[in-house]
Order: C-alpha cells, then structure tokens, then sequence
C-alpha cells in the first residue's frame, strides 16, 4: 500500500511545523517530515538557505540550483511514499525569484498517481511578527523604523499566489492538533478530484 502525502504551504512562522509535529504525534501510523527545515540541514552551507530561499530575487547566484533541490526533494517524497511511508513535509513555496521558475507545476508532476492533500497555512501578519518577535532565530523582525519588514510582506503575498489548495487551515483561530485533526478528516474522507496538486500539474 503506498503512503499518503501532506503538504503544508505557508510562510515562515505560519505554524506548519507545529502541524506537522501534531501529525506525527497524534496519528496512529507513522508519519515523516522531510520539509524545509530537514532538507536545508542536508544544505552545504555555500548554497544555504536553498529551498528556503525567500521570495524577492536577493540571490541570483542561487536561484539555478533551486529547481534541482526541489525535484530531489519532491523525488524523495514520491518514493517514500512508494515504499508504503506517510509523509508530512512543511514547506514555503512560492515564485517569486529574479525570474519565475514554475517549481510548483514541476513538483505536482513528480507526485502524479499519489494521494496528495495540499494544504495552505494562513496566519495574519500581526501574528507572524509576534512569532518571529519572540524566536530566538534569525527571522527578520520589526522594529520601530520597520513595522513591517518587507521580507515579511513578501513572504505574505507570494506564498499563496498560485491559489490552489485541498484545505486552508487559519492558525490564528486554531491549534496545531486541531488542524491535524482537519487534515486527518480529509484524509479519511478521500480525495475530491481533480485534486489542487492534479489541478496545478497541468496548469
């Protein structure tokens, strides 16, 4: 039997890894999480931040290797997946480089004859700022001079500019095992085709 696939899209601090987490946590089969943050630790750090790249073309010199991590990435999914594992992987995608480069469209190919449920995580910009506000990470943070970061509002508008999802899930209103219990409802119910990955493969 092949595993099931979770996508969750969203910016920074929108809280898709703490879905994850509650995924993993409180599914009863075992679930992998082969997202943004696992795969940038596999990332020499002279082509880091990788597929964590944010939207805004800042580095040119990165942007050609960025499709090949994605497909590697993707690629390791879909084989994970073939082997009968589940796979939940958090991720930031979004077009916005010097130049698009339509890694989205690529990615749903690659997946094509899984079971994938694409899942968009909103959170209002208030929130996000507060989050990264209190992170001890290196996250752009406002400030007096700079409310808003324009990295921040980048990350805003072009993560969910493609439009297409399964399930939208808003973390401002709910919690992390509330929104797993969502997906796992869909995932129980069953796909509704064509799905937002079948949908985005053939755009």
């Amino acid at each position: 039997m092949r595993g099931r696939i979770v996508i969750l899209n969203g910016a920074p601090r929108s809280g898709k890894s703490s879905i994850a987490a509650a995924i993993q946590d409180s599914f009863d089969c075992l679930w992998l999480n082969p997202g943004v943050d696992a795969f940038m630790r596999m990332t020499p750090a002279r082509y880091a931040p990788g597929i964590g790249l944010r939207p805004g073309g800042e580095r040119p010199d990165l942007e050609a290797i960025i499709p090949g991590l994605y497909a590697a990435l993707y690629d390791s999914i879909a084989a994970q997946a073939c082997a009968g594992v589940n796979v939940v992987a958090d991720l930031g995608h979004h077009d916005a480089y010097l130049r698009p480069l339509g890694i989205l469209k690529d990615c749903a190919r690659r997946l094509e004859g899984l079971t994938v449920l694409f899942v968009g995580v909103r959170c209002p910009i208030e929130i996000i700022l507060a989050r990264r506000a209190a992170s001890d990470g290196s996250y752009a943070k406002a400030s007096a001079d700079d409310p808003i970061p324009a990295p921040v509002q980048r990350w805003q508008d072009a993560v969910h500019a493609h439009g297409l999802y399964d399930l939208e899930l808003e973390t401002s209103v709910f919690s992390p095992a509330q929104c797993a219990a969502a997906i796992g409802s869909c995932l129980a119910e069953g796909p509704k085709t064509p799905t937002a990955f079948e949908r985005l493969a053939q755009v």
